[in-house]
């Protein structure tokens, strides 16, 4: 089966995204990484392509109505979910349960990327559409997390 020729194709039953590509064809930045909307259903399921360039992560913070499960391409990533922490490779995947606190960073030297599921999808959908206008990690602003189901709890992981 050859899907060279289109990035993204709209099948009775099924959506393709291209490696590396975005679902609707936009670049969303985030400063030391950008991500890239895999599956996007407002009802049920968001997931998102994560590539870092450089090491980091978002800040503290935890979902009051989604379940966050990240399941890693590329590089290592450490993790704190609740009082554990974690640290993830290439295969490995681990869910943060709605209203648990959790962060995680990128923590390698080349390139990182990670899939990152939302269940149910809710507003993160548009939270990372508001906060990739400025191509910047989103801004530790409590109320603009709050908008989007969120509450922001603290600062992002030390990577140094």
């Amino acid at each position: 089966m050859d899907n060279s020729l289109e990035t993204q194709t709209n099948y009775p039953s099924a959506l393709l995204v291209a490696a590396g590509e975005d679902r609707f064809g936009e670049y969303r930045g985030l400063g030391i990484s950008s991500i890239a909307f895999k599956v996007c259903d407002s009802t049920g399921l968001f997931i998102l392509e994560n590539t870092f360039h450089a090491k980091g992560g978002p800040a503290r913070h935890l979902h009051y109505d989604q379940d966050e499960w990240f399941y890693v391409l590329e590089g290592e990533f450490v993790f704190e979910v609740g009082e554990h922490q974690f640290r993830l490779k290439p295969g490995d995947s681990l869910l943060a349960p709605r209203k648990v606190p959790h962060v995680w960073a990128y923590v390698g030297d080349v390139r990182g990327r990670i899939l990152v599921a939302f269940m149910p999808a809710g507003k993160m959908e548009a939270f990372f559409r508001e906060v990739t206008r400025e191509n910047a990690m989103p801004p530790q602003d409590p109320a603009l997390w709050r908008a989007y189901g969120m509450e922001l709890l603290g600062p992002p992981l030390s990577v140094d």
